[in-house]
């Protein structure tokens, strides 16, 4: 689950909404960039940026502001409010923006996000803004959209959009806890990845995100801001807690090795000998073949060329697949028997590299 930070742009100040109210807002910093700085130093995983006069009055006064931002931080920045159409989206991404975040669009325009989420593909996220009884809220929750969750969901389910951001329209992030039903609701939905967007209390709240499941899938991603600038946790109690410095949150996967596919496997050999590596088991005839430099052992396959893939080895795979499932990382390829006897497991990571679990019994790791 990533860790996001948001931080809302208010005529050009970072502010604060109680309960959504743009009206109502907090300022809490001249300089939104410093803020975003702040954040990144904090050790976030990706900024939340959302542009408050756009989403709400269709002002884009703070738009050259958030091109400075995205220049001036080391993060990947995703950026909401007013994205209402192609042109938008594009100055946005061309602007060095991770992603953007469409609201409105997706509810009014439907055909219009499709055309986009296939010019800009992986770029585009959705966000649901969710009210108490699941009707969705448009133009920065100034007005009613009279759709309500699921059905919208189950319409863009197929959009082809990179993953959704669920909010909860009038909750106060530091007094009420998150919408879990609203987000189980999501989970059940769409097979990309759920972000609560809404913010935590405290880290109990977060505990409970990162427990979160339904359909056998859990977040993606939770929002934070506010709570953490309150005193309520530390971000470097956030980060532990996520990125699994708990061992109940982490699994350990054996020694590895890397395998590619190559398109002539005697020219991979001579070339990494001349490197140092020796071969030590298949040979180049075959069509594969494993070398090592005592540090690393490099797989190759006469299967043309394509991606590296993690092969890891030393624990029992079936074992080792259901601590991964209790995190929430479903197998592409289940654990299966191969030829040779070893039993194999195959998941990918976000960027869809391959991570290949293999263990013959008894096996140990190489010296």
């Amino acid at each position: 689950m990533d860790l996001y930070a948001r931080v809302n742009i208010l005529g050009g100040r970072a502010v604060r909404l109680p309960k959504g109210d743009v009206e109502n807002a907090i300022s809490l910093d001249a300089n939104p960039i410093e803020r975003a700085v702040g954040w990144v130093n904090k050790g976030i995983d990706k900024l939340h940026i959302v542009d408050l006069d756009a989403a709400a009055y269709g002002d884009y006064r703070n738009r050259s502001l958030i091109h400075d931002l995205i220049a001036a931080v080391d993060a990947p920045v995703q950026v909401a409010g007013g994205v209402r159409s192609a042109l938008e989206v594009k100055r946005l991404l061309d602007a060095g923006a991770w992603r953007v975040v469409m609201g409105t669009v997706a509810i009014e325009d439907q055909v219009l996000l499709w055309d986009i989420c296939r010019a800009n593909p992986d770029r585009v996220v959705v966000s649901v803004d969710v009210r108490t009884d699941y009707e969705l809220a448009t133009r920065g929750w100034t007005q009613n959209s009279g759709r309500f969750l699921e059905e919208v969901l189950i319409e863009l389910s197929s959009a082809g959009v990179a993953g959704y951001m669920v909010q909860e329209v009038g909750r106060d992030a530091l007094s009420e806890p998150p919408n879990y039903d609203a987000l189980r609701s999501a989970l059940a939905i769409v097979a990309e990845p759920v972000v609560a967007a809404g913010g935590v209390r405290n880290l109990d709240d977060l505990q409970q995100l990162l427990e979160l499941q339904e359909s056998g899938r859990r977040l993606g991603g939770v929002v934070v801001g506010r709570e953490v600038t309150e005193g309520r946790f530390a971000m470097e109690e956030a980060t532990a807690l996520i990125h699994g410095s708990d061992p109940e949150t982490s699994v350990d996967l054996g020694w590895c090795d890397v395998c590619f596919g190559v398109a002539d496997a005697a020219r991979s050999q001579s070339f990494y000998e001349r490197l140092g590596f020796r071969r030590v088991a298949g040979d180049a005839g075959s069509g594969w073949l494993v070398m090592t430099n005592d540090e690393v052992r490099l797989g190759f396959f006469e299967d043309g060329v394509d991606a590296p893939t993690l092969n890891f080895r030393g624990r029992d795979v079936r074992t080792l697949v259901s601590e991964l499932e209790q995190l929430g990382l479903a197998m592409d390829t289940p654990p299966h028997e191969e030829s040779d006897g070893s039993v194999g497991a195959l998941f990918h990571d976000p960027d869809g590299v391959a991570i290949y679990l293999n263990t013959s019994p008894g096996e140990t790791k190489p010296t």
